[in-house]
């Protein structure tokens, strides 16, 4: 019997998932390929596929993580998809300087109230380590660091910018086991979207950070513009540097930005290029971030189908989130529980995904 293009389709990406699963590395070869899949129904079977290497490689936790702008506008850098430049300020972001102890910790408290096992501290800036010796900031992010592992249930993690060596050590001896810095989009593609510093110089803080025994929270943005080639060599390249966690923000243009105009993208887009992150990424823990409520709107539910195995709840940077009671219910239809995702190697219900 002749076999359809779909039967052909699905028999390639079942042998490909099962490769996966067993331990196979794709190639970029592969992922360019699984990349040339095209239509609404080819899509979904990519997605199923993928959501089958996310079952066996990570099980059905979604990790839950909220975050809080701790400092907000007037950077310094010039990142061509955020409203809080100094370059280009857009009109929708705040600007106030490094928010009290207590104010913080107050947030970190209703987080947990509302499901978060994760509070990321997000500061803007290029960093930290080019504060002034007389700065006293990361003294006080450290002391709320430890106030809020002291007064609530939840993990304290940061997003502070670029780091020294040192500085993660002590964000380490502090408390803090995760850390944020993306990597934004591929090598190739970064200084079309940034120029005051490079993605070098990113990957070298989620060098310092891994170094200092901190899991690397390093994912990137869908829909600046870049080629499906530019999407592949990010993952690629998450892989090589072997991060723990992998945020996957799909862009929502900001007004006053230099991507104001850029289209919104198609939701299959999204979910091919979450299935293709799984492909290659099989035991991180990919997380739902940036901009899902407007891109996916009502198709929210096929990021998780696709391989997501984690969420960001409540507000972001500068946009409202979703309210945590929507997620629940989310979650609870696909079958799946909040809490806290394994960290890759962890899970294990066999001796398959590597």
């Amino acid at each position: 019997m002749v076999q359809s293009v779909a039967q052909e389709l699905k028999i390639w990406l079942d042998e490909l998932a099962s490769a996966v699963i067993a331990g196979k590395l794709i190639t970029k070869e592969e992922a360019l390929t699984l990349a040339s899949i095209e239509g609404e129904a080819e899509i979904l079977q990519l997605c199923e596929a993928a959501n089958r290497i996310r079952q066996a490689c990570c099980g059905n936790v979604v990790d839950l993580c909220s975050i809080v702008n701790i400092k907000s506008g007037n950077c310094s850098e010039n990142c061509s998809f955020c409203s809080q430049s100094a370059h280009h300020p857009g009109k929708d972001s705040p600007v106030y300087g490094l928010k009290s102890q207590e104010e913080i910790v107050a947030q970190a408290k209703a987080a947990a109230r509302a499901g978060a096992k994760r509070f990321c501290l997000v500061s803007q800036g290029r960093g930290l380590k080019y504060n002034s010796p007389k700065s006293t900031e990361f003294s006080q992010i450290i002391a709320t660091v430890k106030a809020i592992i002291e007064e609530t249930g939840i993990k304290p993690c940061c997003a502070l910018g670029e780091l020294t060596y040192a500085q993660a050590l002590e964000l380490k001896q502090a408390g803090v086991t995760r850390y944020n810095h993306n990597l934004e989009t591929s090598e190739n593609f970064f200084p079309e979207i940034v120029t005051t510093h490079s993605w070098r110089d990113r990957v070298e803080t989620v060098k310092n950070v891994r170094a200092a025994g901190i899991q690397a929270c390093t994912g990137g943005i869908i829909g600046l513009g870049e080629s499906w080639e530019d999407r592949i060599d990010l993952a690629l390249a998450l892989r090589d540097l072997g991060v723990e966690s992998v945020p996957i923000n799909l862009l929502n243009p900001r007004e006053g930005t230099p991507l104001e105009g850029q289209n919104k993208l198609d939701p299959y887009e999204a979910v091919k290029a979450i299935a293709i992150f799984r492909f290659i990424l099989p035991q991180q823990i990919l997380r739902y971030a940036g901009g899902r409520e407007v891109v996916m709107g009502d198709l929210q539910h096929l990021g998780l189908q696709a391989g997501l195995n984690a969420m960001l709840v409540g507000n972001y940077l500068t946009t409202l989130g979703q309210p945590a009671t929507e997620d629940a219910k989310m979650l609870s239809c696909l079958g799946l529980v909040g809490g806290e995702a394994p960290i890759p190697g962890e899970y294990s219900p066999s001796q398959s995904c590597g």
